[in-house]
């Protein structure tokens, strides 16, 4: 598509100030060279086999609310999937269903697996055109019982590498000088990057207030498609130079963020339209931002990375508030795609239940047991 940046075009950021990372960084490299030359990662796809299905809807409440542009978030409501073999090895998944964000909700996840109990159960299915958060819980039980009977960890089935998963922290769109605190936190804490919910009337005082708080570390945006084009180039030629690393999706689709990231010096990363992003073929942003439900589980995540950086792309992970299992899968596949830049993966510590999968010093272990996570850190 016209107008697109050249790779690593993006203009500089002011001195002192942190911003883009080069985009032919020695982390996306090795990253690009790991998914082009991992054997295991050539058929990523969770091996399948006749098994009992179960599900279960459970609910997990936060302990405070996030505010964003699509609305307030109290409670969670996920699906959890089990897969039991003939052998009596089972396998648990989850589908993480954001209706706010991606238009689904829990009712059409259980209607959309029982259509396909069936064919589950044989080992078949589900079809590649179904509900992708549906697919992801299969997909995910499948990784987790394989790895269980393997007796290895779901990333080294994959080929990856267990390092530690760098994330940022998330602040919603809270007022100026709460956002500012939270900074301040996430810093403490050792977070290299905190990503900001903006597009609300208050997000260049937030902005500001965060760069007062916290000078030296990276503040990633997340508009949520909030914007229009051109309310999108003023409000980010506005915050620029406050240094900013990235915007996630400042508007929703394909033609939209390519307008916006050629009339921009802030790198745009596709979120929500990562998928049309991916199909279009030709590189629209910086960015692409690749989520376990949106992308149909880790199999489908790891190709949206290929083909993502075939396409020239940085990539990172994310979650719409995931719960364990979802977390920990995100983990994995990390493991395996390498990401260029900081995941938004430490959600977890939001909900009103301990964490299993806590940040330390700005990045998460990869779970080192057989399958995606150990059974008491999400039952």
């Amino acid at each position: 598509m016209s107008g697109a940046p050249e790779r690593g075009a993006e203009p500089g950021r002011p001195d002192g100030l942190p911003g883009s990372a080069n985009l032919e960084s020695s982390a996306q490299l090795e990253s690009s060279a790991r998914l082009e030359s991992s054997a295991p990662l050539a058929g990523s796809t969770a091996p399948a086999g006749s098994a009992r299905l179960e599900l279960a809807v459970v609910e997990a409440r936060l302990r405070a609310p996030l505010a964003s542009a699509h609305g307030t978030t109290h409670l969670r409501r996920l699906v959890r999937v089990k897969l039991t073999a003939p052998d009596g090895v089972a396998g648990h998944g989850e589908a993480a269903p954001l209706a706010s964000y991606d238009g689904v909700d829990v009712e059409q996840v259980v209607a959309e697996l029982e259509r396909w109990r069936a064919a589950i159960e044989a080992g078949d299915g589900p079809p590649a055109d179904g509900l992708a958060e549906a697919r992801a819980a299969v997909d995910l039980a499948r990784w987790d019982l394989c790895g269980r009977r393997a007796g290895q960890p779901v990333w080294r089935l994959l080929g990856g590498k267990a390092a530690p998963v760098p994330v940022n922290a998330t602040i919603g769109a809270e007022a100026p000088e709460q956002a500012a605190a939270q900074a301040s936190e996430a810093r403490a804490a050792g977070y290299p990057c905190v990503k900001l919910k903006v597009g609300t009337p208050d997000d260049r005082e937030r902005v500001r207030a965060v760069r007062a708080a916290v000078p030296e570390i990276a503040i990633r945006l997340d508009a949520n498609g909030a914007w229009s084009v051109d309310g999108a180039v003023a409000a980010l030629d506005a915050l620029a130079p406050l240094g900013i690393e990235l915007c996630e999706e400042p508007v929703h689709g394909v033609a939209a963020l390519a307008a916006v990231a050629a009339r921009t010096p802030v790198p745009v990363a596709a979120d929500e339209s990562a998928r049309a992003v991916l199909a279009a073929g030709q590189r629209v942003c910086a960015c692409v931002c690749l989520k376990i439900a949106a992308s149909g589980g880790i199999s489908g995540l790891i190709d949206d990375a290929r083909r993502a950086r075939a396409a020239g792309y940085d990539v990172y992970l994310a979650s719409t508030l995931d719960g364990p299992l979802g977390i920990a899968a995100a983990l994995h596949a990390a493991a395996a795609v390498a990401p260029d830049r900081p995941c938004g993966l430490a959600t977890l510590g939001r909900f009103d239940a301990p964490d299993p999968l806590p940040a330390t010093r700005g990045t998460i272990a990869v779970p080192a047991g057989p399958g995606l996570l150990s059974c008491r850190q999400f039952s």
